[in-house]
């Protein structure tokens, strides 16, 4: 293939294929790049991770054409998993011609803010002294304000019809009569089939063509290895009685199972490692607060999760297992379906499973935001108040993140002395 050849790609690109100039100036050190830029300047969330993604991969450096990039969006989100993550790796994959490419953009991507966490992290223990606990107690009071504007969108976009606001409802009930993970996974299985009797109908039409360079025996061989890491290392954990097992187990298991962006891991983790004591219920918030004030992935909050686990492996060592492992399945699952996609994206079934779960996904957030994020941080009118400034700021006036963060994180600490 010429430069010619590359150059002249018009007609390729308005039926949605790929850049010809994708498989001959592609380098993982140009991956590295432009992901590593992108980590440490993408504030603002999943949604938001999208849109740095398309200015700067489609549109400014022209990786793929904007149709390919909307079926790569599409895909992602019919999986569980960090969506922008998974984007991410899938443009890896696709710029750096291969899995290491893939894995050279969620190292780029992931490790600046895993980084800061983990500093965060270290230094948690000695930060005390009524400056401190204000501050950490801000923290709590963003994530009161941040999960209520996930909910308040995801309804809104998520449950636009009764059928799917019934599906929620019904998962509210699941997960506040039976706590626990095994009832947030009931709840997710449940909104899928209520999906495939309730949410069938016309379905979009498919657009543009995918063609990654995954063969269909890398695929197949990815999609066992997830299946497999969920269904043997449970039992792994109880013939070794193992924490650092136990550890990878539960983060894997979440990452599995988050349907509809990452503010959903916050009740699947909290279940994980609060219920049985690994993380205290202040810790945990005071990290998930913190981590809407840093660029990158929201999972990277695993990070945090595990430095500061109450037994070893705690610090660099549960940190990674920790990371790893809540991220591992999402991209096994995008890594495995690439050379599928174009085949399932169009069935009306798969779709309307989707619209189920998406719907079931809402509800679990819903009562997360009750138990534990509200009833943890909202003690006094003062916490509603400061708790409602920060959604307000969110959702009407569209401030950043990590503004809210230090406001609220402010507003903390002059609670506490005032």
């Amino acid at each position: 293939m010429t430069d010619s050849s590359s150059q002249n790609m018009p007609t390729e690109r308005s039926r949605g294929s790929l850049p010809d100039e994708v498989s001959v100036r592609g380098t993982i050190p140009e991956v590295f790049r432009a992901f590593l830029k992108l980590g440490v300047s993408s504030f603002g969330g999943p949604i938001a991770h999208l849109g740095y993604f398309r200015d700067e991969l489609v549109v400014r450096r022209k990786w793929l054409d904007e149709t390919a990039y909307a079926d790569l969006v599409a895909l992602c989100q019919f999986l569980p998993g960090p969506a922008s993550s998974q984007v991410g790796f899938s443009l890896g994959i696709l710029r750096g011609k291969g899995l290491l490419g893939g894995l050279a953009a969620w190292f780029a991507f992931t490790m600046p803010s895993a980084v800061i966490l983990f500093a965060f992290a270290l230094g948690a223990a000695s930060f005390t002294g009524p400056f401190a606990q204000g501050f950490l107690h801000g923290l709590k009071l963003v994530a009161v304000a941040v999960v209520s504007q996930a909910v308040w969108g995801m309804t809104r976009s998520l449950t636009p019809d009764r059928p799917r606001a019934a599906i929620a409802l019904a998962a509210v009930a699941v997960v506040v009569l039976f706590p626990g993970s095994l009832a947030q996974i009931s709840a997710i299985a449940l909104g899928a089939v209520g999906g495939l009797w309730l949410c069938r109908g016309e379905a979009p039409p498919a657009s543009g063509h995918l063609n990654f360079p995954v063969s269909r025996r890398a695929g197949s061989v990815a999609l066992a290895l997830f299946a497999a890491l969920l269904l043997l290392t449970p039992l792994l954990t109880a013939a070794t009685g193992s924490h650092a097992l136990a550890m990878f187990d539960a983060f894997y298991r979440s990452g599995a199972l988050v349907f509809g962006g990452g503010h959903v891991v916050l009740p699947l983790l909290q279940a994980q490692v609060v219920a049985p004591g690994w993380v205290s219920n202040e810790t945990f918030l005071a990290g998930y607060g913190l981590a809407q004030a840093v660029p990158g992935p929201l999972f990277t909050f695993a990070a945090y999760l595990g430095a500061v686990m109450n037994s070893p492996p705690n610090g660099v060592a549960g940190a990674a297992i920790a990371l790893v492992a809540l991220l591992l399945p999402g991209m096994l699952l995008v890594y495995g379906m690439l050379p599928f996609w174009d085949a399932m994206r169009t069935r009306a079934a798969a779709q309307a499973a989707m619209r189920g779960t998406n719907a079931a996904v809402v509800g679990i957030l819903g009562a997360a935001l009750y138990n534990p994020v509200w009833t943890s941080a909202i003690s006094s009118p003062r916490d509603f108040a400061l708790a409602l400034a920060g959604f307000l700021l969110l959702a009407v006036w569209k401030m950043p993140p990590w503004i809210v963060v230090v406001l609220l994180a402010a507003g903390g600490m002059m609670s506490a002395i005032f």
